[in-house]
């Protein structure tokens, strides 16, 4: 049995900060959001909906309590409607979507819906505490350091400069731009308004237009005190001893921005979209996940994707557009040499850097741009990937149908 995309939608990422757009609007209105345009778009009866799947990385506060279950009761779609939260760090969103298809491809489900939140304004990152990085015993075990010191380990040791990467950043806002311009984001991207149906934003809010590599050449290094003076630097290096020092080249301006978002994706089989006269856009052929060293724990993405190529039978040569998300430069330019595959067709609509990355949400939409482009640019197959914090990397492909 196949599992198919029946529609995703995303909403616009606003600034994660008390500055943001978005501050004001809470979690669970963000994804009510996006569940009444399902509807809308697609015209079904709610009462077919069996789950919802919903990734969200800090789950406290406002995404406490089991944040997919909370939108769903509010949403309308009537008291039937199951709700999961599940954490997969970064790869939440993604993670999502894999279980709802691998749901359908069971037969143990019909209709899904698979996605996630992540509202950073409101509720900080790392608020939720944990061992892996509060607890000493736990980091030394692993050589576990902070994402950013492994970020700068792996621009380290693959000799990728801090001009190399502040390039790249400058290159994701350009494509970003042009894509807002050119309206890319405006079939799957929706607005979010207040409750007197006012629009408090419109577009991605992080989007800085006219960013150059010798702009963000001014940028301090926001690794370097936490490595030095921490000691992270010395971990790292103990386990990679052919890195002599690491260079610190990653900053606020190339690395994922800090956001507010949501994204939810429609997933089902052949046979209820008939009966829902609705036509599939795309069908899961593979996915895969791995575990990786957790001091460069940011190179899953590469290891992810070959898992999913293997799974589905297919050569990197038979992918046609990549997405991969831009938690920092150095992640991205890592994935597309390690893999072997040309910028050309990577994140052809810029990335996390320029539009921001709403942690438990991000798999999900990168997923939905995928698709967007592909349609807009009548190919076949894409394949959507995430690094994962603690060392672990996901993949998925996609193809039109």
């Amino acid at each position: 049995m196949e599992a198919y995309i029946y529609d995703v939608v995303r909403t616009v990422r606003g600034k994660g900060n008390r500055k943001g757009a978005l501050m004001g609007t809470t979690p669970t209105q963000l994804l009510v959001t996006l569940l009444d345009k399902l509807r809308e778009r697609n015209d079904f009866d709610p009462k077919l909906v069996e789950d919802f799947i919903c990734g969200c990385v800090t789950q406290v506060m406002d995404q406490g309590a089991n944040i997919a279950k909370t939108a769903a009761q509010q949403s309308g779609y009537g008291d039937h409607l199951c709700g999961v939260s599940l954490n997969r760090f970064c790869g939440s969103g993604l993670e999502a979507i894999n279980q709802a298809s691998a749901y359908v491809k069971s037969g143990f489900t019909d209709l899904m819906l698979a996605g996630g939140v992540e509202s950073m304004s409101r509720v900080k990152m790392g608020a939720d505490g944990g061992a892996m990085m509060m607890d000493p015993a736990v980091a030394l075990k692993g050589h576990t350091i902070p994402q950013g010191v492994s970020a700068d380990l792996i621009a380290s040791k693959f000799g990728y400069s801090r001009r190399m990467v502040d390039e790249f950043a400058a290159e994701s806002q350009r494509r970003a731009a042009a894509a807002e311009a050119a309206g890319y984001f405006a079939k799957s991207r929706i607005d979010i308004t207040d409750e007197n149906g006012f629009v408090l934003l419109n577009r991605d809010e992080n989007i800085r237009i006219g960013t150059t590599a010798d702009s963000l050449g001014t940028l301090k290094p926001s690794f370097e005190m936490m490595g030095q003076m921490a000691g992270f630097d010395d971990v790292a290096i103990q386990k990679y001893p052919e890195v002599a020092a690491i260079n610190h080249v990653h900053h606020a301006g190339n690395s994922s921005a800090i956001v507010d978002g949501a994204a939810i994706a429609l997933i089902g089989n052949k046979e209820i979209g008939e009966r829902m006269g609705i036509k599939p856009r795309a069908r899961i052929r593979s996915v895969g996940v791995v575990g990786t060293d957790p001091t460069m724990m940011l190179v899953g993405p590469a290891p992810a994707s070959r898992k999913a190529l293997k799974k589905a039978g297919m050569h990197k040569s038979d992918i046609d557009l990549y997405e991969i998300n831009e938690a920092f430069a150095a992640v991205a330019m890592r994935f597309m040499e390690d893999l072997g595959v040309d910028h050309s067709i990577t994140n052809v609509n810029g990335g996390a850097i320029a539009l921001g990355h709403p942690l438990g949400a991000t798999g999900c939409m990168i997923t939905g741009t995928l698709l967007d482009e592909l349609e807009r640019r009548d190919l076949s197959t894409g394949l959507a990937t995430l690094c994962i914090g603690g060392g672990m990397g996901i993949a998925t492909i996609i193809e039109r149908v």
